[in-house]
C-alpha cells in the first residue's frame, strides 16, 4: 500500500506522480464497474387506464418488460374468469402455464437474481408455490367447464405438487380442495377417487361431501383478499406477508328450493406464510451480510483516511530569527515537513473507503415483492343436482355474525344445459 523510498540523503520523497495516478484511476475504474450495474433504463411512458381491469390489464402487458409477463397474464387471467370471459382467461393461463415451466427449466435471470449486484426483482416472474398453484387450479376449473375432467384433474394434481416444496413436511401439498377435486374427477371418469378423498378428508377441518357422481352443478366460490407481500428486515430482505382480516366469513348459493353452504376449504394467506424459507430467501441473506459487512469496511477506511490526511503535514518546524545587515532580527518562515507515507495512506484508505461505500449501496438484497394481488384468501366448493333449465340463484356473502353482506348479493340466472355435463359455475366476491 506505501510506495515511499529514500533517497541517499535520507530524506523523504513521495512516490512518483504516476503511483498516485494509478491509485486514482484504479478507483476511477472500480467506480465504473461497480455503477454500471445500477443504471436502469428509461421508465416506459404510463398506461392510459379505463377502468376495465382487462383492458387496462393488457396495456400493461404491452408496455411490460418480458420478466413480468407471467405476472400480469395472472392478473388478467383472474379478472377475466370473474367477468365470464373464460377464452380470455384460458388464454392467459395457458401463456403462463406455459412459460412458467420453461423459466423453471432455464432461466438465465433468476441466475443473474443470485449475485450481490442484482435485484431479486430482475428474475422473470413466476410467483411464489401459492401463486403457481392457483394458476393450475383456475385452469384446471376452466377444464372442467369445457367438459375435460381428465384435464382439469391433471391441473388439480400439479396445483398439489406445486405446494410440495414446502420445508416443513406437515405443510406440504395441503390443499384440501386441490386433493378433493382430484378424487371427484376420477369418480366422474368412472375411476376410484378414494385414495384422494382420504387425503383431503385428513386435511379439513370439517366433513366433507361425499362424492355425487350424477351431481351435475359444480360450484366454485371464492371471498376475502389472498396474502400480500412486503419486505422486512433491515434491508428489505426478508420477504414477509400480510394476511387481511377478511369480512366475509362464509357464502350460500340459492338456486330454486336447494341451497349450498360454503365454508373455506383453503387460505391462500395460510399457504403463503406457512411456505417456510425459499432457496431465494439465504441468497438475501448473505447479500445483507455482505452489505452490512462492505458498510463497515468503507466506514472504517474512509475514517482512517481523515486521519492519514490530517498527518500529512507534520508540525513545522520554527527556526531561530536570522540578523540584518542592519542589526534586526529577521523572522524566518517555519519549515513544513511533508509525511509521504501519510499521504500514500490516505489516498489508499479513500479508494478502499470508496469502492466499499459504493459496493455497499450496489448489493442489493431487497426481496422481491411483486405478487399477483387480485386472488382471494378463501376457496370453497359445493355441488348441486339439476334438471335442464334456466334457475333463477342468489349468492350471499355472509359476516361474521352469520348475516349477508348486502351489497355483496348477487342474482343471476343458472343454466343448465344438458344435465348429463357437469355444469361448472365460478363465483367470487372479488369483482377485479
Amino acid at each position: 500500500m506505501f510506495c515511499s523510498r529514500h533517497e541517499s540523503s535520507g530524506r523523504r520523497r513521495s512516490s512518483s506522480p504516476s503511483s498516485s495516478r494509478g491509485l486514482a484511476a484504479s478507483a476511477a475504474i472500480a467506480l465504473a464497474i461497480f455503477l454500471s450495474g445500477c443504471v436502469e433504463g428509461p421508465l416506459p411512458a404510463p398506461v392510459r387506464r379505463t377502468g376495465d381491469p382487462i383492458v387496462d390489464g393488457n396495456a400493461e402487458l404491452a408496455a411490460a418488460p418480458a420478466k413480468d409477463r407471467v405476472l400480469w397474464d395472472y392478473r388478467i387471467a383472474a379478472s377475466a374468469l370473474r367477468a365470464g370471459q373464460y377464452d380470455e382467461a384460458k388464454a392467459k393461463l395457458d401463456d403462463a402455464i406455459t412459460r412458467m415451466g420453461g423459466i423453471i427449466a432455464n432461466d438465465e435471470s433468476a441466475k443473474k437474481a443470485r449475485s450481490l449486484f442484482a435485484n431479486e426483482s430482475d428474475k422473470t416472474f413466476i410467483g411464489e408455490p401459492y401463486e403457481r398453484a392457483m394458476a393450475f387450479y383456475y385452469r384446471g376449473l376452466l377444464y372442467w367447464r369445457d367438459g375435460e375432467p381428465d384435464n382439469a384433474r391433471a391441473c388439480f394434481r400439479s396445483a398439489q405438487y406445486i405446494d410440495g416444496a414446502a420445508v416443513q413436511e406437515n405443510y406440504r401439498g395441503d390443499y384440501v380442495l386441490f386433493d378433493y377435486l382430484d378424487g371427484l374427477a376420477s369418480t366422474k371418469l368412472s375411476d376410484d377417487g378414494s385414495d384422494a378423498f382420504a387425503r383431503a378428508q385428513t386435511l379439513a377441518k370439517h366433513d366433507l361431501p361425499a362424492y355425487e357422481k350424477d351431481a351435475n352443478v359444480l360450484c366454485f366460490v371464492e371471498f376475502g383478499r389472498g396474502p400480500q407481500k412486503y419486505a422486512a428486515g433491515q434491508y428489505g430482505e426478508q420477504l414477509k406477508f400480510r394476511a387481511q382480516q377478511s369480512r366475509i366469513h362464509s357464502a350460500r348459493l340459492i338456486v330454486g328450493d336447494q341451497t349450498a353452504n360454503f365454508t373455506p376449504w383453503d387460505n391462500l394467506s395460510y399457504q403463503a406464510i406457512t411456505r417456510g424459507n425459499r432457496v431465494m430467501d439465504y441468497i438475501l441473506g448473505n447479500k445483507a451480510v455482505f452489505k452490512q459487512g462492505a458498510e463497515a469496511v468503507g466506514d472504517l477506511a474512509l475514517v482512517g483516511a481523515a486521519i492519514a490526511a490530517d498527518n500529512i503535514y507534520k508540525e513545522p518546524r520554527r527556526l531561530p530569527p536570522q540578523v540584518g545587515p542592519d542589526g534586526r532580527l529577521i523572522p524566518q518562515r517555519p519549515e513544513v515537513e511533508k509525511n509521504y507515507d501519510a499521504e500514500n495512506a490516505a489516498i489508499a484508505l479513500g479508494v478502499i473507503g470508496l469502492i466499499g461505500k459504493v459496493a455497499a449501496s450496489a448489493t442489493t438484497p431487497r426481496a422481491d415483492t411483486r405478487a399477483w394481488e387480485n386472488l382471494p384468501q378463501y376457496l370453497s366448493f359445493s355441488a348441486l343436482k339439476l334438471p335442464a333449465g334456466a334457475y333463477p340463484a342468489t349468492l350471499q356473502f355472509v359476516d361474521a355474525q352469520g348475516e349477508p353482506v348486502a351489497d355483496l348479493t348477487r342474482r343471476f340466472t343458472l343454466n343448465v344445459t344438458d344435465p348429463a355435463y357437469d355444469t361448472v359455475v365460478i363465483l367470487s366476491e372479488l369483482k377485479r
